[in-house]
């Protein structure tokens, strides 16, 4: 299963925003984990999670069963047969999802990562492509690779034998090949065909919100309909399998596997929701607004002074100035508050305060994404925000941007 989409989006408190610098230097942001990471092809890391593991395991089982009726005299060694099988499957899916990969970076859209997974992959696209018609193209060229390959080993089963080992191994890439490219073009999200169903709508509206909405509640609906309908097929014998074969344990089992498809397609059409919503509100995110007024000190002024003129002036953040009036360092409020009241006269602004670098010194004029990328490139807990005239605006505390950003996401789209 294939949920590659823009589910990457930088959030402060999860990825946006870090911890403070050490030392005055910004540190770099922490490269985004979800396993065990096994390259990077064109750049994007590709990370295996540890439910990949489980997963191969059962298709391990599964297929090795099936090859002990095809290929009795395999004995054993039929599992390492099934092992490659499942290995070379997810490469499948590891291609289908570098078909994404490859038109996103093509449409300058970063991918924040690939990561194999329990039913597939996904591909953490950070950003929306900008019109409908580069949204279809994104979203099908998955399904599409999962075509060509399922077209490749087609062709690769008319050079070998049918009943040989090699021709099984073909014969069962070519068909979940084919498997994962109808299943994805479902049109619902979380899936691609959810994905192209959204840009159709988009661009009969004109509004990416529309197409969201319409291809997430289709999502739902299919969740429902694989929750009711995958093991009703099954048990009536839709997929070609004898009924009075059918045990007690494949109900189980088939229930089971319908009961977690269903929960991954409602959760990711939900979080595709949630993601739209925000985007509709992301915009209102603007540096300028967000931002603390501040009232400028220098180093050596007892922090009881420093905040009576602030209190004096209707600031709620303290800037650190040399002689001349220049910024240097911000005061960090965590530290204020560490403070006793009554040990705030004979403690300096200055040893509160932590040193300005560039990444800390941002424009009022930022909003939306740009202003959570520049967050999320120079992670700390202040920044200085400055006028394009370099006159001091204030200060921007990432407390204030995420309550912002909760904000933003609670309220419903317009």
């Amino acid at each position: 299963m294939d949920e590659s989409g823009d589910s990457g989006q930088p959030q402060p408190g999860a990825g946006g925003t870090g911890p403070a610098p050490e030392n005055g230097k910004p540190q770099r942001p922490r490269e985004p984990g979800g396993g065990l990471l096994m390259g990077r092809p064109f750049g994007v890391p590709v990370y295996v999670a540890p439910s990949w593991f489980l997963v191969a395991a059962l298709i391990t089982w599964v297929f090795g069963g099936q090859l002990d009726r095809v290929l009795p005299e395999l004995g054993g060694a039929r599992y390492l047969v099934s092992l490659f099988f499942a290995i070379a499957f997810y490469a499948s899916v590891l291609v289908h999802e570098l078909a994404h990969t490859v038109v996103a970076l093509r449409y300058k859209l970063p991918v924040r990562r690939i990561q194999l997974q329990f039913f597939g992959g996904v591909s953490e696209i950070e950003k929306e492509s900008e019109t409908p018609g580069r949204e279809f193209v994104l979203a099908f060229v998955g399904p599409l690779l999962s075509l060509v390959l399922a077209g490749v080993f087609y062709v690769g089963m008319k050079f070998v034998e049918p009943g040989t080992v090699p021709g099984v191994l073909l014969a069962g890439l070519m068909i979940s090949n084919l498997i994962v490219a109808a299943f994805n073009l479902l049109p619902g999200l979380p899936l691609d065909g959810g994905r192209m169903l959204r840009a159709v709508v988009w661009k009969i509206t004109g509004r990416p919100m529309s197409g969201t909405v319409a291809a997430a509640w289709v999502g739902r609906a299919l969740a429902v309909s694989v929750l009711i309908g995958l093991p009703l097929l099954t048990h009536t014998g839709g997929f070609g399998n004898n009924t009075d074969e059918i045990s007690g344990m494949d109900t189980v089992t088939d229930a089971l596997l319908a009961a977690i498809l269903c929960a991954i397609i409602w959760t990711g059409a939900g979080n595709s929701l949630r993601m739209a919503r925000l985007r509709e509100h992301l915009p209102e995110l603007r540096a300028r607004t967000l931002t603390r007024r501040a009232v400028p000190v220098e180093a050596d002024t007892p922090l009881s002074e420093a905040l009576r003129r602030a209190n004096e002036a209707g600031a709620r953040a303290l800037v650190v100035v040399d002689g001349h009036g220049d910024p240097k360092a911000v005061v960090r409020e965590t530290a204020i508050v560490s403070v006793p009241e009554h040990r705030r006269p004979w403690v300096a602004v200055g040893s509160l305060a932590q040193d300005l670098t560039d990444g800390m010194r941002i424009s009022a004029e930022l909003s939306g994404e740009t202003l959570l990328d520049t967050l999320r490139s120079s992670p700390a807990t202040e920044y200085l925000v400055l006028e394009e005239t370099g006159e001091i605006y204030g200060v921007l505390s990432t407390a204030d941007v995420e309550r912002a950003f909760v904000a933003a996401m609670a309220r419903p789209a317009a």
